[in-house]
């Protein structure tokens, strides 16, 4: 199938393929003419690329991992595990981050809510 083709099963642009293929998480095969080609097998490999990103990983991560999808093996899954128990932690400490600016913005809230009381209520005597 053709790029455009690809695109529109795997629900992705096909700028987005092209970025794969720079990155090479992607490949294709060309024809005489230049244009690519592709197979039924990377309508499901770009839908998977497209969950790793969803998941918040780099393109440099999933290149990291692919390996271990591409061809397992005890050395493959132990660096994809390390890799994405790098990527876990990583993730809960933006999570935690979050977490913290959430609820000091829900304080700065409450303040604000205080101090409006206050000054209707000065206005109001």
């Amino acid at each position: 199938m053709r790029i455009g083709e690809l695109a529109s099963r795997a629900g992705v642009s096909v700028r987005s393929l092209r970025y794969y293929e720079e990155q090479g998480l992607l490949t294709s095969t060309r024809s005489a003419s230049g244009q690519r080609h592709y197979t039924e097998h990377e309508v499901e490999r770009v839908m998977f690329i497209q969950r790793l990103f969803a998941a918040g990983l780099s393109s440099r991560t999933i290149t990291e991992l692919l390996p271990c999808v591409d061809s397992p093996s005890e050395e493959n899954s132990d660096a994809a595990l390390e890799r994405m128990a790098q990527e876990r932690d990583r993730l809960s400490e933006r999570i935690a981050d979050l977490v913290r600016t959430r609820d000091a913005l829900a304080r700065l809230m409450t303040m604000a809510r205080e101090h409006r009381e206050r000054v209707r209520s000065a206005v109001a005597d």
